[in-house]
């Protein structure tokens, strides 16, 4: 062990079998990829929705019209790929927030297509187009963090159980585990587990402050990354409780307790500014009659209302509140 610039003990382990659940983690994402392209093969695609594309309202943004590609048949095979919540993503990434409910999914993944497409994948762009290219970027993406997530989940593992061949066990079963289809697709699992997973093993591991920067992408990637405050609420219950009652420091719990709130805070302030954006947006400058109901709620929370307006998945206290 040794003491970190923040005052907490880092610890060191080994990992033996890291690079082995590297290559289980690739290995997995191949072995999806050629499932995938085999039963596209098989069978039709039950959601339609992925040859839907109108321009953007922005005239700032990027329109699908592209002018002519050099493989437009690979970059409609591309674009046809994405579907469900993807085609919600790909779209944000393309043309940014443009209707109420593209603010049920929160920016991370979208900005990362973005910029992959506009330096790494350019090259691609005149190929199969641009949307393509953001179907792309999006893959890429939740790939590469699902490899990065598989071994934050190994060090985890080894932190809490003090078992290597149990953590490899618990690895390998992430790679390979029934719902991975999602984290090989443009959905948030992916960066979220790497978020969550990444946190944990820095906040277990002594690293406090890295872990902050971890939670709060997780809050960036999906609205229950807020959650992951509850581990802070934790650490700091457990500081104040050995500051006064084992070191006998009554004055320093206040420092622990605020320290505690302010780790608390950087969890939820990127999901507390995507609302404030959203309000920005949808609401600031209207008239009373034309706002939304939830514009003109007491606690005007964008994400809730467009759950349960859209998607009808929130309790029905939460509903009513908003109608």
């Amino acid at each position: 062990m040794r003491r970190g610039s923040s005052g907490n003990t880092m610890i060191r382990r080994s990992y033996p079998h890291q690079s082995f659940v590297v290559r289980c983690a690739i290995a997995s994402r191949i072995l999806l990829l050629v499932l995938i392209l085999l039963w596209r093969n098989l069978v039709s695609s039950y959601d339609t929705s992925s040859p839907l594309n109108p321009e953007c309202l922005s005239s700032n943004s990027e329109s699908h019209q592209e002018g002519n590609v050099l493989l437009p048949r690979l970059g409609s095979a591309v674009e046809d790929s994405v579907v469900w919540d993807g085609v919600y993503f790909v779209r944000i990434a393309q043309c940014g927030y443009e209707y109420e409910q593209s603010y049920a999914f929160l920016p991370l993944l979208p900005v990362l297509m973005s910029i992959l497409s506009r330096t790494i994948f350019a090259p691609l762009v005149p190929l199969i187009g641009f949307r393509a290219v953001l179907s792309l970027a999006g893959y890429a993406v939740n790939n590469v963090a699902f490899v990065f997530a598989a071994v934050y989940l190994y060090r985890l593992s080894v932190l809490i159980l003090d078992n290597t061949q149990v953590a490899l066990t618990a690895s390998v079963l992430f790679c390979f585990n029934p719902a991975s289809i999602f984290y090989s697709s443009i959905y948030t699992e992916s960066l979220y587990s790497l978020s969550s997973l990444g946190g944990l093993y820095h906040l277990i591991s002594g690293a406090t402050n890295i872990s902050v920067l971890w939670f709060a992408l997780s809050a960036c990637a999906r609205s229950n990354g807020v959650l992951n405050a509850g581990y802070f609420c934790i650490q700091t219950m457990h500081r104040v409780y050995d500051v006064v009652f084992l070191q006998k420091r009554t004055c320093s719990a206040v420092q622990v307790i605020v320290v505690g709130v302010l780790r608390c805070f950087c969890t939820f302030a990127p999901f507390i500014a995507f609302q404030a954006y959203g309000y920005l947006n949808l609401c600031l400058g209207l008239p009373l009659d034309e706002m939304r109901p939830w514009c003109k709620a007491k606690i005007p929370l964008l994400y809730n209302y467009i759950q349960g307006r859209y998607w009808y998945v929130l309790l029905k206290n939460f509903s009513k509140h908003f109608q």
